[in-house]
């Protein structure tokens, strides 16, 4: 079983490093990314959504739905945070005072 686990470790590992090679440099000026979508947002976002920041028209009116799932994750984790320690909370108190409380 850990042979079989090496090896598909191994083939991810060298599909990822395969992969990598064809991205492009971080900041190369002839990327798609800079030739192509941050011109348009830079000169687009004011007439297609209304907001003298182009930041914000990326993040509210372009990728909105991205963005709402991010604060998803985000606000799930932390109430999922504040149940767990809230419940160790709670039976650090139980053992302090030795009764159990409703």
């Amino acid at each position: 079983m850990k042979k079989l686990q090496l090896f598909l470790i191994l083939a991810v590992l060298f599909i990822f490093i395969n992969s990598s090679e064809s991205l492009p440099t971080v900041g190369d000026p002839n990327s798609p990314a800079s030739t192509h979508i941050s011109p348009r947002y830079i000169e687009m976002s004011y007439q297609e959504t209304g907001s003298k920041n182009f930041v914000t028209a990326v993040l509210g009116d372009y990728r909105a739905f991205d963005t709402l799932g991010e604060v998803i994750v985000i606000f799930t984790a932390g109430v999922a945070t504040i149940l767990t320690l809230r419940t160790y909370k709670d039976k650090d108190k139980e053992k302090d005072s030795g009764v159990k409380e409703k």
